[in-house]
C-alpha cells in the first residue's frame, strides 16, 4: 500500500467522521470547562558542584517587529529570511527574561531582579512569585547581583516602596553604575534609564558594593567586564567543584538573531560597535571551552551551549547534562 498526503488526510476524516457522533453526544452531556488563564510556577534547578542554581523565569512578552530591534544595520529582509529559515515568525517575537539564584551554601546570590511589579500587567515581574515557588523566600536572599541597569533587571528591587529583598547587600558595576546615575543623563536618551535607576537602585547604594573585572562576589564567582549592552555590563564566571558555568547576561539577546549573526547591530545595545566585539569574545569563550552558560533572554530556562557555526553560533538548549 502506498501513503500520499492526499490519501492520509482522508483516512483521518474518515476516523474522525466515524468518532463524530459519539464524541457530540458526550459533549452535550458535559457543561463547558473554561480555560485556566493561571501561569504555571516556572524555574529550573540543577547542581553545579557544591552550587545549586536555580534559573527563575520572570515571565515572557510579545513584541512586535523583530526587524527593528535586531539587525538594524541591515535590510528587513535578510532580518526576516533568517527569522524564516529557523522556523521563526517574522513579525513578533518573545523575549523571556531569566534571573539567576546562586545557592553557595554560605549565601543566597540572585542575579537580577526581572522587571518588577510595573510589568505584570504585561506579563512579565514573575521573580518574586518563583523564586518563593522554588522553595525560597525574599528574605533569605543575601546577595543582589545587577549585571547592568537596564529596566528588566532592576525592576524588581523594589516592592510596594519597599526593598523586595531586606536582607540582602547588592552588587553591580562601578562604570554601570556612574553611568546610569548621572545627571548627565537627563535630556539624553539615556534619560529614562537615569530616572529608572535613580528611583529603583540609589536608594539601596548604602548598601551596595562595587565590582570589576576580576574580582570576586564570593568564592568561586567571578566578575568579567563585557562593555557595549551597557557602558559597564558585566558577565559572571561561576565555578565550584570542577564545574563551570557563565552568567552572560545580555551579551545576546536571542538565541538566534544575536548569535548566529553577532555582528549585526541591535538596538538596546548603547555602543553598538563594541557590544558585537564583546558578543564574538565572550561566544568564542563559551564556544571553545565548552562551558554551559545561562543566558538572561534565551529561551527558557534560558540554560545552554553554543558552537561555531558559520559567522556565528548554534545555540544548544541543554537538556540533562548538568543533572548527570
Amino acid at each position: 500500500m502506498q501513503f500520499t498526503r492526499r490519501s492520509m488526510f482522508k483516512l483521518a476524516t474518515a476516523g474522525l467522521t466515524s468518532l463524530a457522533a459519539p464524541q457530540i453526544l458526550v459533549r452535550a452531556a458535559q457543561a463547558e470547562v473554561p480555560m485556566s488563564a493561571t501561569m504555571p510556577a516556572a524555574y529550573k534547578r540543577f547542581s553545579l558542584g557544591e552550587f545549586e542554581i536555580t534559573v527563575l523565569s520572570d515571565g515572557h512578552r510579545i513584541v512586535p517587529g523583530p526587524q527593528k530591534i535586531f539587525g538594524t544595520n541591515q535590510t528587513e529582509e535578510e532580518v526576516s529570511a533568517l527569522l524564516e529559515s529557523n522556523y521563526l515568525p517574522v513579525d513578533k517575537m518573545q523575549f523571556t527574561f531569566a534571573p539567576t539564584l546562586v545557592n553557595t551554601g554560605t549565601d543566597l546570590i540572585l542575579f537580577d531582579t526581572g522587571n518588577g511589579e510595573g510589568g505584570r500587567e504585561g506579563g512579565v515581574g514573575r521573580t518574586l512569585s518563583n523564586l518563593k515557588a522554588s522553595g525560597y523566600t525574599p528574605e533569605q536572599v543575601t546577595v543582589v547581583v545587577l549585571t547592568h541597569l537596564h529596566g528588566d533587571h532592576i525592576g524588581g528591587l523594589m516592592e510596594s516602596g519597599a526593598p523586595a529583598f531586606p536582607n540582602a547587600r547588592y552588587v553591580t558595576g562601578q562604570t554601570e553604575y556612574d553611568f546610569w546615575s548621572s545627571e548627565d543623563r537627563i535630556g539624553t536618551g539615556a534619560e529614562n534609564g537615569h530616572k529608572g535607576v535613580v528611583g529603583k537602585v540609589v536608594p539601596l547604594a548604602d548598601k551596595m558594593s562595587f565590582i570589576g573585572d576580576g574580582e570576586s562576589v564570593v568564592s568561586g564567582i567571578t566578575a568579567m567586564a563585557a562593555f557595549g549592552h551597557t557602558p559597564g555590563h558585566m558577565i559572571y564566571g561561576l565555578e565550584s567543584g570542577g564545574r563551570k558555568l557563565m552568567l552572560t547576561a545580555d551579551s545576546a539577546n536571542h538565541f538566534v538573531l544575536s548569535l548566529q549573526r553577532p555582528d549585526w547591530e541591535v538596538a538596546f545595545d548603547t555602543d553598538k560597535a563594541m557590544a558585537a566585539t564583546t558578543r564574538k569574545a565572550v561566544f568564542d569563550m563559551v564556544a571553545t571551552d565548552r562551558l554551559a552558560f545561562v543566558g538572561y533572554h534565551m529561551p527558557f530556562p534560558s540554560v545552554g551551549y553554543v558552537e561555531k557555526a558559520g559567522e556565528g553560533y548554534r545555540f544548544i538548549p541543554e537538556t540533562y547534562q548538568l543533572d548527570l
